[in-house]
């Protein structure tokens, strides 16, 4: 019995998130922010030119280190916003960025793979470190407080909240899952939807590399 609500309460979550991704891409917020015109193909999502994604943030690595966005200046970004607890899209992610990132090779030391978390909460830098280890020696983790947390969600245009839960511990997060790709100038370049195979992903990022755009 405590198995089938488990698997009710993460198909909820599931369908949660990928009813916003419809919204977030096709919703009244979207077209607040000129984004109606999105386009969509096997890849990714084409932003149009005066949108504003990313930023500076200011977050803490595992290591507990401040690091903020110029940290990385010089290498291209892929961001996600995730948490250690999600029961199946963010390990998914995570696998799919691992695996672009062996796909690309040497070329693979110009990237740098950095999970955000949106559960701040729970995701202290030794709870990132033991997660991203799991499936990256490469990915990064970074958190930080509420705050710091919201600002670089709110520079990045990701959505989260927590679902409601009478556990103050056992909890999962409703939350848009892209995979942003920032240049090394510290500009946005491309976003991923989810799903994305880690083929497309690399096959992109060599494209993007190669042209220096």
């Amino acid at each position: 019995m405590l198995k089938t609500i488990r698997y009710i309460v993460v198909a909820i979550s599931v369908v949660l998130t990928l009813a916003w991704g419809v919204i977030w891409l096709r919703g009244g917020d979207i077209r607040q922010l000129g984004l109606g015109d999105l386009g969509l193909d096997r890849i990714g999502i084409a932003v149009p030119d005066g949108i504003s994604i990313g930023g500076p943030f200011t977050l803490v690595d595992t290591a507990g280190a401040t690091v903020t966005d110029a940290t990385y200046r010089g290498r291209w970004m892929l961001v996600y916003f995730g948490y250690t607890f999600c029961p199946d899209v963010c390990p998914t992610e995570m696998q799919t960025i691992s695996a672009a990132l062996d796909l690309l090779g040497p070329s693979a030391s110009k990237v740098v793979p950095i999970l955000i978390t949106i559960d701040p909460e729970r995701d202290t830098p030794a709870a990132l470190a033991e997660y991203v280890k799991l499936f990256d020696s490469r990915l990064v983790g970074l958190t930080g407080t509420p705050d710091q947390i919201a600002a670089a969600a709110r520079a990045y245009r990701v959505y989260y909240a927590r679902a409601k839960s009478a556990d103050a511990t056992a909890y999962l997060m409703d939350h848009s899952s892209f995979v942003y790709l920032i240049g090394p100038d510290g500009k946005f370049r491309a976003l991923f939807r989810q799903g994305v195979t880690a083929q497309d992903l690399a096959e992109s990022l060599k494209t993007r590399m190669a042209a220096g755009s």
